[in-house]
């Protein structure tokens, strides 16, 4: 059992440097595409295939071999001046490393991959044989994923190790066999070689596609609870952060013996001055190294955004190529640190983001060069820290967004009303885009039109405790601008009372704290409110969202804004603010309930999920008068 175990682990090893060193070649072509005459970027592709061909051919993987050796035949090809970097050549490259991709799919399942395509063998070939011919978009992505024929092993009883292990321990490195090339004639020239592929195609090629993504594919060999995403729990940390935290751990140690002697003397009657003032002093220090090593830990869990930006290049690029545009997507920020749990959810919105800002925000060549501008446009995606928050940004130089035609379109669809659209602003109209179910594309298309796309953003943004903002400027470019925590591990929470209960709600949400007055509480549509300098806020108590009965009238209300609403939640009282260490509740979640903290005195305190609770209100968000206005208060 423990070959077996042992065999999973090398192979998703290898997978894991493998993907990271192929999405690395994918941005090297993207910029060797821009500069062909770079012979070092040649150099470091060549370098980067040479080693997964190597790690392929470690694991049998026969066909992976097949397809690095072809396409490392033609790099060199290409370094050694005996072939030139043109379009049809680059897109070759791309397709076989899709391909590539692919096969990693297949071994991440447990399966040896299938031959890859017949077409794009042959239009390898042709490309060494300086003959470049794009091969037929739909047929060179896919590599289906079967189990290798030789295993005799279900799908369903899991992955078939054996095999895998079988080929390491018994199997001498395989020399590769070139498939003979296709019989069929090339595909005819296009007007660009992408033409035959739907963007959606595109993304999913650059990306790689899940073989969970194939018809008639029944589901994985492992046994796994359906629907379940798998996610990636490893982390790579820098050996200066480990002995870092192993340093403070030590220091701590001397620490707490220091600690154990001072108690010993105050236990045998030492209560000196000195003896007092030592054990102050150990304290003291005992807090600080404490914050030293927590803030050492929550270190380990940051990983450069750079990972993350590293596979949007190829994206960019290829969805361009589809829909005939000219774009480059320029980086910037790469080496700031965002914690690793946020880094695979922020995977989708991005990918929304560049793909909306390359398919509507761009403009056609064409007319970028009526328009006055340059016919290649610029998409950034630029990431930076600003205090604990992290900001992204998404932004174009294309056509902007105009606030009254999005009202307009919002109207048609019967998102909003008239009252609701002559009163919005410019900020309220962009957010407009954010509703479910809007779009101003006339007929929906593989890439966008379907009005969920930017919906999706926002929620999974939502998930993460983050904002995201819309500038605009008609003409000139759209900028998306993403906030978010720099960890989720830490919350800072403000400890709000009711009764003589605390809870937690998020500081970031926190604008003010006011008193409550009665005689200030009015009632607009049944619903209490209360105005703060001109602005009209919903009273909220929190025994109202909870459920619970009031015990007395609210004496403070705390301004908060909660995504684009904002309202004031009454409370009895407060205990302050508190850095909060969220613990979830694994296999039971309160409605409303983000996680648990423990305070400092030892306190258990639930941390709520405030969009949750007002989300429960449904449509009538708001409670009458009366409930401020206990019986013995009204007698009053």
């Amino acid at each position: 059992m423990s070959d077996f175990q042992g065999m999973e682990e090398l192979l998703q090893d290898f997978l894991v440097e493998a993907t990271d060193l192929l999405s690395s070649v994918d941005n090297k072509l993207v910029d060797l595409e821009k500069t062909p005459d770079d012979h070092g970027l040649l150099n470091d592709i060549f370098r980067g295939f040479h080693t997964i061909k190597g790690g392929a051919g470690f694991l049998n993987a026969t066909e992976l071999v097949t397809l690095c050796h072809l396409t490392e035949n033609l790099f060199d090809r290409l370094r050694n001046g005996e072939l030139v970097v043109t379009r049809k050549v680059m897109d070759v490259i791309m397709d076989a490393t899709a391909g590539v991709r692919n096969m990693f799919d297949a071994l991440g399942q447990g399966v040896q991959p299938d031959p890859a395509p017949q077409a794009l063998l042959a239009s390898l070939k042709q490309a060494i044989a300086g003959q470049a011919e794009s091969a037929p978009a739909a047929e060179a992505a896919p590599a289906v994923v079967v189990p290798a024929a030789a295993s005799t092993q279900p799908a369903a009883a899991g992955p078939d190790w054996g095999g895998l292990l079988q080929a390491v321990t018994n199997v001498p490195l395989p020399t590769p066999a070139l498939a003979e090339a296709a019989s069929a004639a090339p595909a005819p020239d296009m007007h660009h070689e992408v033409a035959g592929k739907s963007p959606d195609q595109i993304i999913k090629e650059a990306i790689g596609r899940r073989v969970i993504d194939k018809p008639g594919y029944q589901g994985p060999p492992v046994s796994r609870r359906e629907g379940e995403k798998t996610r990636d729990n490893t982390i790579r940390v820098d050996t200066a952060r480990l002995d870092q935290v192993l340093n403070l751990s030590g220091e701590i140690g001397l620490t707490k013996n220091r600690l154990n002697a001072l108690r010993n003397d105050i236990v045998n009657g030492n209560t000196e001055i000195d003896t007092m003032a030592a054990l102050d002093q150990a304290v003291s220090q005992l807090d600080l190294l404490v914050s030293d090593l927590q803030s050492a830990v929550m270190k380990t869990r940051m990983q450069p955004i750079g990972r993350l930006f590293q596979k949007y290049p190829r994206i960019a690029r290829d969805l361009a190529r589809g829909l005939g545009k000219d774009v480059e997507l320029v980086l910037v920020g790469e080496e700031t640190e965002i914690d690793k749990t946020m880094i695979e959810d922020l995977s989708d919105p991005i990918i929304h983001l560049i793909r909306n800002a390359v398919d509507h925000g761009v403009e056609m060549p064409a007319e970028r060069k009526a328009n006055g501008k340059p016919e290649k446009s610029e998409v950034r995606l630029e990431a930076r820290q600003e205090g604990d928050h992290i900001v992204l940004l998404v932004s174009d130089d294309g056509r902007g967004m105009n606030p009254e035609k999005l009202r307009a379109k919002a109207l048609e669809k019967g998102l909003i009303t008239d009252e609701e659209a002559n009163a919005m602003d410019e900020r309220q109209s962009f957010n407009l885009i954010f509703l479910p179910g809007f779009s101003t594309v006339e007929v929906a298309s593989d890439v966008s039109g379907r009005g969920v796309g930017m919906d999706v953003v926002k929620t999974n943004i939502h998930k993460l405790s983050g904002s995201i903002d819309i500038k605009s400027s008609l003409g000139k470019g759209t900028t998306f601008i993403i906030s978010l925590p720099l960890t989720l591990a830490i919350l800072p929470v403000l400890l709000v009372e009711l009764g003589d209960q605390p809870f937690a709600v998020p500081l970031s949400m926190v604008r003010e704290i006011l008193p409550i007055q009665i005689d200030q509480v009015q009632e607009v549509g049944g619903s209490a409110i209360m105005v703060v300098r001109g602005e009209v806020l919903p009273l909220l108590p929190l025994s109202s969202l909870l459920g619970w009965a009031p015990e007395r009238v609210p004496e403070y209300g705390v301004l908060m804004q909660a995504t684009d609403t904002s309202f004031i939640l009454a409370i009895d009282g407060f205990a302050g603010r508190e850095d909060a260490v969220i613990k979830s509740l694994e296999g039971f979640r309160p409605k409303g309930v983000a996680g648990v903290t423990t305070l400092s005195n030892g306190q258990i305190v639930l941390i709520l999920d405030m969009k949750e609770l007002l989300t429960s209100l449904g449509e009538n968000r708001g409670v009458p008068r009366s409930t401020f206005i206990l019986p013995e208060s009204a007698a009053a």
